[in-house]
């Protein structure tokens, strides 16, 4: 699973020939949860509430971004790197 970014302790990546619909991954300690990119609904696991409201507002900054590496990892291409929440 391809990192695209890393920010205050959480971990951003993106699979390979991942499902529909286009979404990513976040990893913070041993909490998991998968985002759909155009909606930012969780689709599956969950964070606690001030490692969700992070993810929340870095999502909503990138999504255009979110959405080329959506589209590079179909092509099983590389991924580009995301700027992290500052």
């Amino acid at each position: 699973m391809p990192e695209i970014s890393r920010f205050l302790g959480i971990i951003i990546a993106m699979f390979y020939n991942e499902h529909n619909p286009p979404n990513f991954h976040a990893r913070y300690g041993e909490y998991k949860i998968e985002i759909a990119i155009q909606t930012l609904s969780v689709l599956a696991g969950k964070l606690p509430p001030r490692a969700m409201g992070l993810v929340m507002e870095w999502a909503s900054r990138h999504q255009d971004e979110l959405m080329v590496d959506w589209e590079l990892a179909r092509q099983s291409t590389e991924l580009k790197r995301i700027e992290p929440l500052e």
